[in-house]
C-alpha cells in the first residue's frame, strides 16, 4: 500500500483498492507517505553528513523505494553500511536483489522487527555494532503496526538499551487526536491487512517513544509533523490536513555511566 501512495509499481490490485478505500476516509494519506518520505530521506541525510553516522538499522523498511536508506548515506559516503529489517519474505527477495552489488555494507533481515534478541545476535547486526560507533536505528512509519499489547514503547526502549552510547533514534508515527478518526483507520487497516496492523495514536502516545532521549533540531524537546523536522527549506511541502499526521523526530541517545540510558 506505501509502495503504491508512494507511486511506485511494487503493488497489486488488492493493496490499490484498499489504498483508494483509505483515502475516501482520510484523503491526506497520499500527501502524509509522501511528506513521511522526504522526513526518511532528509533524517538519514543529516545523521550521515552532520553527525557522522556510517551505520543505520532499518526496522520494517518494507519494499525497496528509491531513495532507500544506503542510497542516501552512501551519497554522503560509501562506506555507509545499513542493515534493513522485515518480516514479509518479498520483501526480503526485493532486498536482497536490489543490493546484490555490495553485499559488505548492505544486508536484508527476514525477521519480525519485535524479535529484538535474535536481530542483536544476527552476524549482520553483530557487525554493524563493532567497535562501539553511533548507529541510528530507523522506525520510519511503522510502530503503528504493532499494537499496544505488544508494547512498541518496551521495543524502542529494547533497541536504545543495545546501542552503542551516542547512537540515535529516527522515529515517525501515524496519529491524531481525534479519537474517532484513530478508531475509524484503525478498524479499516486491521481489517484490510488481515489482523496484520496495530494503533493509529495521539500525540501524547508518541511522546513517550522518545523519554529518555535528546530530540535534535526540534524546539522544546519535543516532536513535530515530520514535514517540520529540518526542511530543506521555507519552501518545502508542507502537511496542509489535519485528520492524521506522521509525527516524530530524530534523537540522540545517551547513557548513564551503569549502562542504563540517561533520563
Amino acid at each position: 500500500m506505501y509502495d503504491y501512495l508512494l507511486g511506485g509499481t511494487d503493488n497489486y490490485q488488492v493493496d490499490r483498492e484498499a489504498c483508494e478505500e483509505l483515502l475516501r476516509l482520510a484523503p491526506s494519506t497520499r500527501d502524509i507517505a509522501l511528506i513521511n518520505r522526504a522526513f526518511l530521506v532528509r533524517a538519514v541525510r543529516y545523521l550521515a553528513r552532520e553527525r557522522g553516522v556510517r551505520r543505520f538499522l532499518d526496522h520494517g523498511s518494507g519494499l525497496p523505494t528509491s531513495p532507500n536508506v544506503h542510497e542516501v548515506a552512501q551519497a554522503v559516503d560509501r562506506s555507509c553500511e545499513v542493515v534493513y529489517i522485515d518480516n514479509d519474505p518479498v520483501v526480503a527477495a526485493h532486498g536482497n536483489m536490489s543490493l546484490a552489488e555490495d553485499p559488505s555494507t548492505t544486508a536484508v533481515l527476514e525477521m519480525d522487527m519485535r524479535e529484538t534478541d535474535r536481530i542483536f545476535a544476527s552476524p549482520q547486526v553483530e557487525r554493524l555494532l563493532r567497535g562501539e560507533q553511533p548507529v541510528a536505528a530507523l522506525f520510519v512509519s511503522v510502530l503503528h503496526c504493532i499494537p499496544d499489547t505488544d508494547d512498541p514503547w518496551d521495543l524502542v526502549r529494547r533497541v536504545a538499551d543495545r546501542l552503542p552510547d551516542g547512537s540515535y533514534m529516527v522515529i515517525s508515527q501515524l496519529a491524531s487526536d481525534n479519537p474517532d478518526l484513530r478508531a475509524s483507520i484503525t478498524s479499516f487497516m486491521d481489517a484490510a491487512t488481515g489482523g496484520n496492523w496495530g494503533e493509529v495514536r495521539s500525540l501524547e502516545e508518541v511522546n513517550r517513544f522518545f523519554e529518555g532521549f535528546e530530540l535534535l533540531e526540534t524546539l522544546d524537546n519535543k516532536p513535530v509533523e515530520v514535514s517540520l523536522w529540518h526542511p530543506d527549506s521555507d519552501l518545502a511541502p508542507r502537511q496542509k490536513s489535519k485528520e492524521w499526521i506522521e509525527y516524530g523526530g530524530v534523537a540522540l541517545v545517551k547513557k548513564a555511566r551503569d549502562g542504563d540510558l540517561s533520563r
